[in-house]
Protein backbone atom coordinates (compact mmCIF):
# COMPACT_ATOMS: atom_id res chain seq x y z
CA UNK A 1 0.00 0.00 0.00
CA UNK A 2 1.35 3.64 -0.94
CA UNK A 3 0.60 6.55 0.99
CA UNK A 4 2.02 10.21 1.18
CA UNK A 5 3.56 11.26 4.95
CA UNK A 6 3.20 15.15 3.17
CA UNK A 7 0.71 14.70 0.79
CA UNK A 8 -0.19 18.25 0.97
CA UNK A 9 3.14 19.12 -0.89
CA UNK A 10 2.18 17.21 -3.81
CA UNK A 11 -0.16 20.18 -5.01
CA UNK A 12 3.60 21.71 -5.95
CA UNK A 13 3.02 19.44 -8.81
CA UNK A 14 0.43 21.71 -10.42
CA UNK A 15 3.65 24.30 -11.18
CA UNK A 16 5.46 21.71 -13.89
CA UNK A 17 2.28 22.13 -16.41
CA UNK A 18 2.21 26.49 -15.45
CA UNK A 19 6.16 26.11 -16.34
CA UNK A 20 6.34 23.77 -18.70
CA UNK A 21 3.55 26.60 -20.76
CA UNK A 22 5.45 29.22 -19.66
CA UNK A 23 8.82 28.12 -21.48
CA UNK A 24 6.92 27.25 -24.83
CA UNK A 25 5.72 30.55 -24.48
CA UNK A 26 8.96 32.36 -24.40
CA UNK A 27 10.62 29.84 -26.87
CA UNK A 28 7.66 30.99 -29.83
CA UNK A 29 8.63 34.92 -28.62
CA UNK A 30 12.64 34.20 -29.09
CA UNK A 31 11.50 32.33 -32.44
CA UNK A 32 9.67 35.65 -34.09
CA UNK A 33 11.84 37.84 -32.86
CA UNK A 34 14.50 35.78 -34.52
CA UNK A 35 12.25 35.47 -37.82
CA UNK A 36 11.72 39.06 -37.45
CA UNK A 37 15.57 40.18 -37.92
CA UNK A 38 16.01 37.74 -41.74
CA UNK A 39 16.05 34.90 -43.55
CA UNK A 40 16.17 32.08 -40.64
CA UNK A 41 18.91 29.86 -42.54
CA UNK A 42 21.15 32.80 -42.69
CA UNK A 43 20.50 34.32 -38.87
CA UNK A 44 21.19 30.78 -37.73
CA UNK A 45 24.87 30.83 -39.42
CA UNK A 46 25.07 34.29 -38.08
CA UNK A 47 24.73 32.64 -34.13
CA UNK A 48 26.75 28.91 -35.25
CA UNK A 49 26.94 28.88 -31.00
CA UNK A 50 23.42 28.96 -30.21
CA UNK A 51 21.67 25.84 -30.03
CA UNK A 52 17.86 25.23 -30.40
CA UNK A 53 17.50 22.05 -29.10
CA UNK A 54 19.45 21.98 -26.00
CA UNK A 55 17.42 24.40 -24.26
CA UNK A 56 14.61 21.94 -24.40
CA UNK A 57 16.87 18.73 -23.01
CA UNK A 58 17.68 21.49 -20.36
CA UNK A 59 14.09 22.33 -19.50
CA UNK A 60 12.60 18.92 -19.76
CA UNK A 61 15.62 17.67 -16.77
CA UNK A 62 14.73 20.63 -14.64
CA UNK A 63 11.35 19.98 -14.87
CA UNK A 64 11.43 16.17 -13.95
CA UNK A 65 14.43 17.48 -11.18
CA UNK A 66 11.25 19.41 -10.15
CA UNK A 67 9.04 16.78 -9.71
CA UNK A 68 10.93 13.88 -8.03
CA UNK A 69 11.87 16.60 -5.69
CA UNK A 70 7.83 17.05 -4.89
CA UNK A 71 7.37 13.63 -4.94
CA UNK A 72 9.97 13.63 -2.36
CA UNK A 73 9.18 16.12 0.10
CA UNK A 74 5.62 14.31 0.58
CA UNK A 75 7.55 11.39 1.45
CA UNK A 76 6.18 8.22 -0.31
CA UNK A 77 5.65 5.30 2.20
CA UNK A 78 5.06 1.27 1.03
CA UNK A 79 3.36 -0.92 3.85
CA UNK A 80 5.31 -3.96 3.46
CA UNK A 81 2.69 -6.11 4.56
CA UNK A 82 -0.72 -6.64 6.54
CA UNK A 83 -2.14 -8.50 9.80
CA UNK A 84 -4.40 -8.86 11.43
CA UNK A 85 -5.02 -6.57 14.76
CA UNK A 86 -7.59 -7.51 17.14
CA UNK A 87 -8.97 -5.28 19.45
CA UNK A 88 -11.42 -4.26 22.01
CA UNK A 89 -13.99 -1.85 21.96
CA UNK A 90 -17.84 -1.19 21.44
CA UNK A 91 -19.78 -0.02 18.67
CA UNK A 92 -21.95 3.37 19.13
CA UNK A 93 -23.88 5.43 17.14
CA UNK A 94 -25.26 8.71 17.50
CA UNK A 95 -29.12 9.43 16.25
CA UNK A 96 -28.87 13.80 16.07
CA UNK A 97 -32.14 15.40 15.63
CA UNK A 98 -31.23 18.48 12.67
CA UNK A 99 -35.04 19.26 12.56
CA UNK A 100 -35.68 23.23 12.30
CA UNK A 101 -37.02 23.30 16.68
CA UNK A 102 -33.32 22.21 17.08
CA UNK A 103 -32.38 25.81 16.22
CA UNK A 104 -34.08 27.32 19.03
CA UNK A 105 -32.16 29.25 21.77
CA UNK A 106 -33.68 27.97 24.82
CA UNK A 107 -30.16 26.06 25.26
CA UNK A 108 -27.20 28.42 24.03
CA UNK A 109 -26.36 29.52 21.52
CA UNK A 110 -29.01 26.92 19.50
CA UNK A 111 -29.94 23.50 20.96
CA UNK A 112 -27.98 21.69 17.71
CA UNK A 113 -25.23 23.87 18.59
CA UNK A 114 -25.21 22.81 21.73
CA UNK A 115 -25.72 19.17 21.03
CA UNK A 116 -22.86 19.62 18.66
CA UNK A 117 -20.57 20.92 21.10
CA UNK A 118 -20.88 18.34 23.42
CA UNK A 119 -20.50 15.29 21.24
CA UNK A 120 -17.15 16.89 19.87
CA UNK A 121 -16.10 16.22 23.53
CA UNK A 122 -17.65 12.95 23.96
CA UNK A 123 -14.92 11.91 20.74
CA UNK A 124 -12.09 13.01 22.55
CA UNK A 125 -13.35 10.95 25.81
CA UNK A 126 -13.80 7.86 24.29
CA UNK A 127 -12.10 4.84 25.01
CA UNK A 128 -9.84 3.32 22.55
CA UNK A 129 -10.88 1.08 20.24
CA UNK A 130 -14.65 2.20 20.70
CA UNK A 131 -16.39 2.50 17.17
CA UNK A 132 -18.62 5.39 16.51
CA UNK A 133 -21.25 6.48 13.69
CA UNK A 134 -23.97 9.28 13.29
CA UNK A 135 -27.48 9.07 11.60
CA UNK A 136 -28.78 12.79 11.24
CA UNK A 137 -32.68 13.11 11.20
CA UNK A 138 -36.38 15.36 10.40
CA UNK A 139 -38.95 14.14 9.01
CA UNK A 140 -36.25 11.29 7.28
CA UNK A 141 -33.23 9.59 8.20
CA UNK A 142 -29.56 9.30 6.99
CA UNK A 143 -26.36 7.72 8.03
CA UNK A 144 -23.81 10.58 8.16
CA UNK A 145 -21.26 8.62 8.86
CA UNK A 146 -20.84 4.71 9.31
CA UNK A 147 -19.27 3.57 12.58
CA UNK A 148 -15.48 4.01 12.29
CA UNK A 149 -12.72 4.57 15.09
CA UNK A 150 -11.29 7.48 12.98
CA UNK A 151 -12.32 10.09 15.42
CA UNK A 152 -10.70 12.76 13.75
CA UNK A 153 -13.48 12.19 10.94
CA UNK A 154 -16.17 11.98 13.27
CA UNK A 155 -15.42 15.58 14.25
CA UNK A 156 -15.42 16.81 11.10
CA UNK A 157 -18.29 15.23 10.13
CA UNK A 158 -20.10 16.98 13.09
CA UNK A 159 -18.79 20.01 11.89
CA UNK A 160 -20.70 20.00 8.96
CA UNK A 161 -24.10 19.42 10.67
CA UNK A 162 -26.69 21.50 9.67
CA UNK A 163 -30.39 22.18 9.88
CA UNK A 164 -30.14 22.03 5.93
CA UNK A 165 -29.20 18.73 5.38
CA UNK A 166 -32.67 16.55 5.84
CA UNK A 167 -35.21 18.10 3.08
CA UNK A 168 -38.07 16.86 4.74
CA UNK A 169 -39.16 18.04 8.48
CA UNK A 170 -40.21 16.55 11.07
CA UNK A 171 -38.90 13.97 13.69
CA UNK A 172 -38.68 10.66 12.83
CA UNK A 173 -37.23 8.93 15.63
CA UNK A 174 -38.57 5.35 15.24
CA UNK A 175 -37.01 5.82 11.61
CA UNK A 176 -33.36 6.92 12.55
CA UNK A 177 -33.61 3.86 15.10
CA UNK A 178 -34.51 1.47 12.09
CA UNK A 179 -31.56 3.26 10.41
CA UNK A 180 -29.10 2.64 13.21
CA UNK A 181 -29.95 -1.07 13.43
CA UNK A 182 -29.08 -1.49 9.95
CA UNK A 183 -25.84 -0.07 10.49
CA UNK A 184 -24.70 -1.66 12.60
CA UNK A 185 -22.20 -5.00 11.92
CA UNK A 186 -23.86 -7.80 14.13
CA UNK A 187 -21.22 -10.53 13.81
CA UNK A 188 -18.63 -9.05 15.12
CA UNK A 189 -20.16 -9.38 18.43
CA UNK A 190 -19.33 -5.94 20.19
CA UNK A 191 -21.51 -4.46 22.67
CA UNK A 192 -23.72 -2.24 20.58
CA UNK A 193 -25.88 1.16 22.20
CA UNK A 194 -27.18 4.31 20.23
CA UNK A 195 -27.51 8.06 22.00
CA UNK A 196 -30.22 9.83 20.49
CA UNK A 197 -30.23 14.25 21.33
CA UNK A 198 -33.61 15.10 20.46
CA UNK A 199 -35.78 17.39 21.64
CA UNK A 200 -38.55 14.63 21.19
CA UNK A 201 -41.24 17.03 19.47
CA UNK A 202 -43.81 15.79 16.58
CA UNK A 203 -42.37 12.61 16.60
CA UNK A 204 -44.04 10.87 13.02
CA UNK A 205 -43.46 7.26 13.81
CA UNK A 206 -43.77 4.23 16.46
CA UNK A 207 -40.36 5.58 18.07
CA UNK A 208 -41.03 3.24 21.36
CA UNK A 209 -41.60 0.32 19.74
CA UNK A 210 -38.66 0.45 17.68
CA UNK A 211 -36.30 1.25 20.69
CA UNK A 212 -38.23 -2.00 22.13
CA UNK A 213 -36.83 -4.13 19.19
CA UNK A 214 -33.33 -2.77 19.24
CA UNK A 215 -33.31 -3.38 23.23
CA UNK A 216 -34.64 -7.41 22.42
CA UNK A 217 -31.71 -7.23 19.85
CA UNK A 218 -29.06 -6.23 22.65
CA UNK A 219 -28.79 -2.98 21.40
CA UNK A 220 -29.14 0.04 24.15
CA UNK A 221 -30.84 3.01 23.85
CA UNK A 222 -30.52 5.79 25.42
CA UNK A 223 -31.90 9.62 25.11
CA UNK A 224 -30.59 13.16 25.83
CA UNK A 225 -33.69 15.83 25.70
CA UNK A 226 -32.61 19.00 24.96
CA UNK A 227 -34.59 21.91 25.21
CA UNK A 228 -36.78 23.71 27.83
CA UNK A 229 -40.56 22.70 28.98
CA UNK A 230 -41.28 26.48 28.30
CA UNK A 231 -40.36 26.05 24.55
CA UNK A 232 -38.77 28.77 22.57
CA UNK A 233 -39.25 30.80 19.11
CA UNK A 234 -37.45 29.02 16.17
CA UNK A 235 -35.32 31.11 14.29
CA UNK A 236 -35.65 31.32 9.90
CA UNK A 237 -32.14 30.59 9.30
CA UNK A 238 -31.22 31.54 5.04
CA UNK A 239 -28.92 28.75 3.46
CA UNK A 240 -26.29 31.37 3.88
CA UNK A 241 -26.32 31.33 7.16
CA UNK A 242 -28.28 34.89 7.98
CA UNK A 243 -31.27 35.03 10.09
CA UNK A 244 -34.51 36.38 9.21
CA UNK A 245 -37.13 36.90 12.15
CA UNK A 246 -38.89 33.72 13.36
CA UNK A 247 -41.22 31.27 12.42
CA UNK A 248 -44.84 31.81 12.26
CA UNK A 249 -47.92 29.69 12.16
CA UNK A 250 -50.93 30.15 9.60
CA UNK A 251 -52.24 33.30 12.39
CA UNK A 252 -48.79 34.93 11.99
CA UNK A 253 -47.93 34.23 16.12
CA UNK A 254 -44.42 33.17 16.75
CA UNK A 255 -44.43 29.01 16.43
CA UNK A 256 -42.83 27.77 20.03
CA UNK A 257 -41.18 24.65 20.56
CA UNK A 258 -41.30 22.90 23.34
CA UNK A 259 -39.42 19.83 24.69
CA UNK A 260 -41.47 16.52 24.68
CA UNK A 261 -39.83 15.08 27.79
CA UNK A 262 -42.45 12.19 28.05
CA UNK A 263 -41.80 10.89 24.87
CA UNK A 264 -37.95 10.83 25.45
CA UNK A 265 -38.43 9.13 28.36
CA UNK A 266 -40.11 6.42 26.96
CA UNK A 267 -38.09 5.54 24.17
CA UNK A 268 -35.39 5.24 26.76
CA UNK A 269 -37.07 3.12 29.07
CA UNK A 270 -38.53 0.76 25.95
CA UNK A 271 -34.60 0.61 24.94
CA UNK A 272 -33.27 -0.50 28.43
CA UNK A 273 -31.28 3.27 28.38
CA UNK A 274 -31.03 5.93 30.67
CA UNK A 275 -32.61 9.17 29.48
CA UNK A 276 -31.11 12.76 30.91
CA UNK A 277 -31.49 15.89 30.17
CA UNK A 278 -29.36 18.54 28.74
CA UNK A 279 -29.34 22.28 29.91
CA UNK A 280 -26.44 25.36 29.45
CA UNK A 281 -24.62 23.98 32.60
CA UNK A 282 -24.30 20.05 31.57
CA UNK A 283 -24.40 18.41 28.09
CA UNK A 284 -25.97 15.08 30.07
CA UNK A 285 -23.95 12.84 27.94
CA UNK A 286 -21.88 12.56 31.14
CA UNK A 287 -24.47 10.01 32.85
CA UNK A 288 -25.08 8.63 29.12
CA UNK A 289 -21.79 7.68 28.76
CA UNK A 290 -21.59 6.30 32.69
CA UNK A 291 -24.18 3.63 31.62
CA UNK A 292 -23.06 2.61 28.07
CA UNK A 293 -19.95 1.85 30.29
CA UNK A 294 -21.94 -0.81 31.39
CA UNK A 295 -22.22 -2.38 27.47
CA UNK A 296 -20.11 -5.53 27.01
CA UNK A 297 -16.60 -4.59 25.01
CA UNK A 298 -15.60 -7.41 23.18
CA UNK A 299 -13.04 -7.87 20.85
CA UNK A 300 -13.34 -7.80 16.87
CA UNK A 301 -10.55 -8.05 13.96
CA UNK A 302 -9.42 -5.91 11.33
CA UNK A 303 -6.68 -5.54 8.86
CA UNK A 304 -4.31 -3.08 8.76
CA UNK A 305 -0.54 -2.13 7.18
CA UNK A 306 2.17 -1.92 9.04
CA UNK A 307 5.66 -1.06 8.63
CA UNK A 308 5.69 1.33 6.59
CA UNK A 309 8.88 2.97 4.82
CA UNK A 310 10.30 5.79 3.78
CA UNK A 311 10.53 6.07 0.29
CA UNK A 312 11.97 10.08 -0.51
CA UNK A 313 15.42 9.28 -0.47
CA UNK A 314 15.57 7.61 -3.98
CA UNK A 315 13.37 10.43 -5.35
CA UNK A 316 15.53 13.57 -3.56
CA UNK A 317 18.41 11.50 -4.93
CA UNK A 318 17.11 11.25 -8.53
CA UNK A 319 16.31 14.85 -8.28
CA UNK A 320 19.91 15.85 -7.29
CA UNK A 321 21.35 13.79 -10.11
CA UNK A 322 18.84 15.37 -13.10
CA UNK A 323 20.01 18.99 -11.68
CA UNK A 324 23.60 17.89 -11.88
CA UNK A 325 23.23 17.00 -15.48
CA UNK A 326 21.43 20.00 -16.77
CA UNK A 327 24.21 22.10 -14.82
CA UNK A 328 26.83 20.73 -17.52
CA UNK A 329 24.92 20.74 -20.28
CA UNK A 330 25.29 24.30 -21.71
CA UNK A 331 22.85 26.16 -23.36
CA UNK A 332 25.22 26.69 -26.69
CA UNK A 333 26.81 24.06 -28.77
CA UNK A 334 30.98 23.53 -27.79
CA UNK A 335 32.15 24.59 -31.51
CA UNK A 336 35.40 22.12 -31.03
CA UNK A 337 33.00 19.24 -30.97
CA UNK A 338 30.70 20.38 -33.87
CA UNK A 339 33.85 20.18 -35.90
CA UNK A 340 34.27 16.53 -35.69
CA UNK A 341 32.42 14.81 -38.43
CA UNK A 342 32.90 11.33 -37.54
CA UNK A 343 30.59 9.90 -40.19
CA UNK A 344 31.90 12.32 -42.99
CA UNK A 345 33.63 11.02 -45.94
CA UNK A 346 36.95 13.34 -47.12
CA UNK A 347 37.17 14.40 -50.65
CA UNK A 348 40.78 14.02 -51.74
Amino acid sequence: MLRFAHIEFLWGLAGVPLLLLLFIWVTRWKQKALTRLGDKQVVHKMMPEVSFSRPWLKVILWLSAFTFLIIGLADPQLGSHTEDVKRKGADLMVLLDVSNSMLAEDIAPSRLENAKRALTQLVDNLHDNDRIGLIVFAGQAYVQMPVTTDYSAAKLFLGTINTNMVPTQGTAIGDAINLGMKSFDFKNGTGKAMIIITDGENHEDDAVAAAKAAHDSNVMINVVGIGSQEGAPIPVVLPNGQRQGYHLDENGKQVITKMNEEACKEIAAAGGGVYTRATNANSGLGVVMTQIGKVQRKMYGSKSFKDFEDRFQYFIGLALVLLAVEFFISARRNMRLSRIKLFEVENK
